[in-house]
């Protein structure tokens, strides 16, 4: 069978969190790069994918794209469930989603290119104001997520099982150090994260090491 495509781009938080999801799971991916920075999101051809113009997208042979970066990883933990990247309880399901969609839903939309495009050429947010405006969320995510991980027995969010939680939390951290972000206030949350970018499966879907990535 032919390798799904993936559309993403280097620096994309939500692709990096797919490519450990399929890293994770063994399996191959061809990448196509959509240059979010240089507005390719919105060429008609990759409209025609993603209306809503964001990446990634999984395009698997014959079938309709799929969307959604968490929708994706739960697609792929379904279709190949070995590693589980959810927990066995309806409970622990329930929480490890929750803490992920804390990164996913309630801080990353509010930091994507759009947003950042938004409130420098809309509203008129200078450089300074902008990195003010992302550290702001970021930090807001991870005050929230360092409440509920820190005294947690294990080492990963959900205790001794990697999940999509961990998968979450540790690309939000990786995007927040690109960006300069001061982490020291949430020793937990950077313990957890620095942990899962340690494995392969992290390290090699990490932006840096991205075809189009800035040399290091």
């Amino acid at each position: 069978m032919t390798a799904p495509v993936l559309y993403g781009f280097w620096r994309s938080l939500a692709t990096f969190r797919v490519r450990v999801a399929l890293n994770l799971k063994g399996l191959e991916a061809r990448e196509t790069s959509i240059d979010i920075f240089n507005g390719a999101q919105y060429d008609p051809e990759f409209m025609a994918v993603n209306p809503m113009s964001a990446v990634p997208a999984l395009v698997e042979e014959g079938q309709a794209a799929l969307t959604q970066s968490l929708a994706i990883i739960e697609y792929l933990d379904e279709t190949h469930p070995a590693p589980p990247l959810l927990p066995p309880t309806p409970r622990g399901r329930a929480e490890a989603r929750a803490l992920a969609l804390m990164v996913a839903a309630d801080a990353h939309p509010l930091v994507v290119p759009r947003v950042r495009n938004y409130l420098s050429g809309v509203l008129g947010l200078d450089e300074p104001a902008r990195n003010a405006w992302i550290a702001h969320w970021s930090r807001a995510a991870l005050a929230a997520l360092e409440q509920r991980l820190a005294g947690r027995p294990g080492p990963w969010c959900m205790g001794e099982q990697l999940t999509l939680a961990d998968i979450c939390l540790a690309t939000h951290v990786a995007g927040a150090k690109l960006t300069g972000i001061d982490l020291t206030d949430f020793p937990a949350s950077l313990a957890i994260a620095e942990r899962a970018l340690a494995l392969e499966p992290f390290a090699r879907a990490h932006p840096l090491r991205q075809a189009g990535a800035p040399a290091r």
